[in-house]
């Protein structure tokens, strides 16, 4: 175990992406897998193949249902992976105080080098604590799109797909990739 918190999942980027997921750091799990929210009970996977947004990606691949192995070929279809932090956990509570914080200065100059036109957060928690370095409060926040820009980026703001957050259900997570949809149409 203590040689996969010296791994982590790459990052799946290159310049001029449509969306670019951002989550808050990858698990254990996923990253013994080598692939972005592998563990079966994410969301991220089934609700992102119900979505409109990945409409493009399942014709291109042919399948009806996206799986994490399926991660590696998203950057042809105009989507990207990256994490807050990139230190694998088992949890998000295992974070030690201060790394979402320290994480920031280091996304963002990775998201102004590639250009996304839009940066997804995977929740609330990653945006929270890569606002400030934006020079943003969150005071009055609500998910989906948001004012700001990272470089050229749109920022827009979904559930985290995770079932720890369990209090958004599958299909209004499918709900918020739809949304975003008519933002990357937009």
């Amino acid at each position: 175990m203590a040689q996969l918190h010296q791994r982590t999942l790459p990052d799946l980027l290159r310049n001029g992406l449509d969306v670019v997921f951002v989550g808050i750091n990858p698990s254990l799990y996923s990253v013994a897998q080598g692939h972005y929210f592998a563990r079966k009970a994410n969301r991220f996977w089934p609700c992102f193949s119900r979505s409109r947004l990945s409409e493009r990606v399942r014709r291109g691949l042919r399948v009806e249902m996206l799986e994490p192995h399926h991660d590696k070929y998203l950057p042809d279809y105009g989507f990207g992976f990256t994490d807050l932090v990139k230190r694998p956990t088992a949890n998000v509570r295992d974070l030690r105080p201060g790394e979402l914080a320290g994480g920031d200065a280091a996304l963002i100059a990775k998201l102004e080098r590639h250009r996304p036109r839009i940066v997804c957060f995977h929740g609330v928690t990653i945006y929270r604590a890569v606002a400030p370095a934006l020079g943003l409060t969150v005071d009055h926040f609500a998910l989906g799109a948001q004012a700001a820009r990272i470089g050229t980026a749109h920022l827009f703001v979904v559930p985290n797909p995770s079932p720890a957050n369990a209090h958004f259900t599958p299909a209004q997570q499918t709900e918020w990739y739809d949304r975003l949809a008519v933002a990357v149409d937009g």
